[in-house]
């Protein structure tokens, strides 16, 4: 799909297809009213006669509007105006571009981005505008010996704005959401694999291919090199696996030489049985997810390498299958960690904080100006928050307030939970330093509170991911997120970074 940013008047926009819309009940926007003035009331006519109410997800599509240069007008419902906030616009342009790949045209014109979203700007506006369309045309057939039947003849997009002075910040916006489009469906990509496919060494490839294609640096480290540097929690989880585990570094070098870089650790557990702890079998193809967080990191290095973000960010992502198998860790076995620290495994289900342990040891070497981890950790987080927001839990509130901003401008929001010491107490064991899991009460800030044992030299924050990752039933597949939250964190960090390599102001 080719974008692109103009002002101008709607009625003399020589295009397949110009775009307005409708407020419930039967209100012109003011697009649709320089239209409706231009064709001699021919709009107010049709919403007079009920044709078209503007409740939300409605569209009418009209040929041959007099006074008008395009060959169509559509007209999209918006729902009531008072209740306009950011579903309803991403929604008014989903029902808009699904429409526009029925009509037959080539190209249309959209002026719902002129529309009042209530404290968003132009920006905003517009970069949301990009991932709501690269969303809805999104499909995943590429493993399928026939591809999915959809007519999709639409090619280009024009976004108009209200004013020509907010054209150069329409512009850089749409970069962003470029940038930021194409990271999500790298993400969505990877997790919509078959683990047959997507293994710990076909990530390790995937991640080269990234390095190669966007100047990244990348560092594999095989079995051999995980068991020097002590990662026998990481390893423990890979025993039942005739795959083998990697462990992948990639670097976006875009801040000034010195400057302490961001980094991002994604869980890549390729698919998850449960190992010995074997997980019931409805659903279980569905783990094939739980390497979504390695593939956020992925992605969002993408697009910070896409917008050539002025920052310094490393992505480390520890890989392996959970399965069971005559070498498995068995519950009850006790592991020495990278850092020193013992864990008693009793429930090997519980793995992600095993690799991500070893994973945040291993990143004090980078010095880090902080740390998030990113995970498909528990279940606990679905029934706490549902598929709405990601879990954030953080040993820093100021890198945690970063993160809820981020998602709040990204509208790929996140809910903080506490990380009181009193949580720790669940992570008792008679046999060694902790345990990895406690107990079935408060498991998303228990497994939380396992990570943050690992995180004491740094500021750190864990965004849990389960119940956003994917989606299940009829739309079944991955997100993308929490791609956009970590992009607008990042770019926000790079417009507050030291111009030198001198050291950020802490918040």
């Amino acid at each position: 799909m080719e974008f692109s940013i103009k002002s101008g008047r709607p009625e003399k926009q020589r295009s397949a297809c110009v775009v307005v819309g409708v407020f419930e009940p039967r209100k012109l926007s003011a697009a649709a009213e320089v239209v409706d003035t231009a064709a001699h009331q021919f709009l107010s006519e049709i919403l007079r006669r009920g044709d078209m109410d503007g409740k939300a997800g409605t569209c009418l599509l009209l040929h041959g509007v007099p006074g008008v240069e395009a060959d169509r007008i559509l007209l999209v419902g918006l729902g009531k105006e008072r209740e306009f906030r950011e579903k309803a616009y991403r929604a008014a342009l989903a029902t808009a571009v699904r429409q526009l790949n029925e009509t037959g045209g080539f190209d249309g014109t959209v002026y719902l981005t002129e529309l009042n979203v209530r404290k968003r700007d132009v920006g905003w506006k517009i970069r949301q505008a990009v991932l709501a369309v690269q969303e809805t045309v999104y499909r995943f057939d590429r493993l399928k010996s026939k591809k999915d039947e959809v007519r999709r003849p639409l090619r280009k997009l024009t976004f108009c704005v209200n004013h020509r002075n907010e054209l150069a910040a329409a512009e850089a916006a749409l970069g962003e959401g470029l940038a930021i489009a194409a990271g999500a469906e790298l993400a969505k990509n990877l997790g919509n694999l078959p683990g047959n496919i997507c293994t710990p060494t076909y990530l390790a490839d995937q991640a080269r291919q990234l390095a190669k294609s966007h100047s990244l640096g990348v560092d594999i480290l095989d079995r051999i090199d995980m068991e020097k540097l002590g990662m026998n929690t990481l390893l423990s989880v890979a025993r039942g696996s005739h795959e083998p585990p990697k462990f992948i570094v990639l670097r976006h070098v875009g801040g000034p030489a010195g400057a302490k870089p961001t980094v991002l650790v994604g869980k890549g557990v390729t698919f998850d049985s449960g190992g010995i702890s074997l997980k019931p079998g409805l659903e279980m193809d569905e783990m094939k997810y739980d390497m979504c967080g390695a593939a956020s990191v992925m992605g969002t290095l993408k697009a910070a390498a896409l917008m050539k973000l002025p920052l310094n960010v490393i992505g480390v992502i520890p890989t392996t299958e959970n399965m069971p198998g005559g070498a498995a860790t068995k519950p009850g076995d006790v592991v020495t960690s990278m850092s020193g620290q013992t864990v008693e495994i009793l429930n090997t289900d519980a793995e992600g904080r095993l690799i991500l342990c070893d994973a945040l040891t291993y990143v004090e070497r980078f010095d880090p100006e902080c740390v998030v981890d990113i995970a498909t950790l528990t279940g606990a987080c679905v029934i706490a928050l549902g598929h709405i927001a990601s879990g954030l839990l953080a040993n820093h509130e100021g890198l945690a307030r970063e993160l809820l901003d981020a998602g709040d401008e990204a509208y790929d929001r996140a809910w903080q939970l506490p990380l009181w010491d009193d949580y720790q107490e669940q992570l008792k064991s008679n046999f060694a330093d902790m345990a990895n899991i406690g107990g079935r009460p408060a498991g998303t800030i228990t497994a939380a509170c396992f990570l943050a044992r690992f995180t004491d030299k740094y500021r750190w924050a864990h965004l849990d991911i389960a119940g956003t990752a994917w989606r299940s039933g009829k739309e079944k597949g991955a997100t993308g997120r929490p791609v956009p939250l970590l992009s607008h964190f990042l770019m926000e960090r790079a417009r507050n970074a030291p111009k030198s390599g001198g050291k950020r102001k802490r918040g």
